[in-house]
């Protein structure tokens, strides 16, 4: 199985707060991959610096064999890369459909139907929403748009920050259906979540963040079976 991303001896700093210290790590093609951890252990800066919000002082990012090593963010989404952010931020004024067309900007025009016929499929109540304005929905399928968008971008790999975040158990359920499903057809996943238990379940590896060094890793079920893990994560 081959890399598709390669995170090599990263160090990011908020001023004079070092937030990540030498973290490497890898995403193999086809993989679902979960970075967990407590609140402030760096899962999310280390999407962000993936996705070339934040800078490294130090280190390297492959992406697909090429270096992504200060690339601007932009344009890593037309490499096939797409970042689910943490808190949706979807357009709040613009309605479904409109924020579902900007997730395919850097697709040719004659792709965005087909994509959005995709992103109905797979989320059926986006279609019914379609004309709706995305800041009358509730989180749940704010969540689910804002998937639907990153997916319009026809991701190599999907990184999600967050996604059950403050959702209903209930939702949290569809949301991981619809991360397996995604899974199943395809996309290589990156996966930052605090619900441990959910993101051990589906991941096939896992790494855990610890004020910002990775101190254990391993596949999912192995994670699950840590006691250190079951003891910090998974309330055991």
């Amino acid at each position: 199985m081959s890399a598709m991303l390669e995170v090599h001896d990263i160090n990011v700093y908020y001023g004079a707060i070092h937030a990540i210290k030498g973290v490497s790590f890898e995403v193999n093609d086809g993989e679902i991959v979960t970075l967990i951890g407590a609140n402030g252990a760096g899962k999310s800066t280390t999407l962000k610096t993936i996705s070339g919000l934040l800078h490294s002082r130090t280190g390297s990012i492959t992406f697909q064999g090429e270096s992504i090593t200060g690339v601007p963010a932009n344009r890593l989404v037309s490499r096939g890369l797409a970042q689910v952010p943490e808190g949706r931020a979807v357009f709040l004024q613009m309605t479904v459909e409109e924020n579902l067309e900007m997730g395919a900007y850097t697709r040719p025009n004659a792709e965005v139907e087909p994509h959005l016929q995709r992103v109905y499929d797979l989320f059926p109540r986006m279609k019914e929403r379609r004309k709706q304005v995305a800041g009358t929905l509730s989180g749940g399928e704010q969540q689910m748009l804002a998937m639907g968008r990153a997916l319009m971008s026809d991701p190599k790999l999907m990184m999600l920050d967050e996604p059950s975040m403050g959702l209903a158990p209930i939702l949290v359920e569809q949301i991981f259906d619809i991360i397996k499903t995604l899974h199943k057809n395809g996309t290589t996943i990156l996966l930052v979540e605090q619900n441990a238990q959910m993101a051990l379940s589906v991941a096939d590896r896992g790494y855990v963040l610890e004020t910002g060094k990775i101190v254990t890793s391993g596949t999912g079920a192995e994670l699950l079976d840590d006691e250190s893990v079951k003891k910090a994560y998974l309330g055991g």
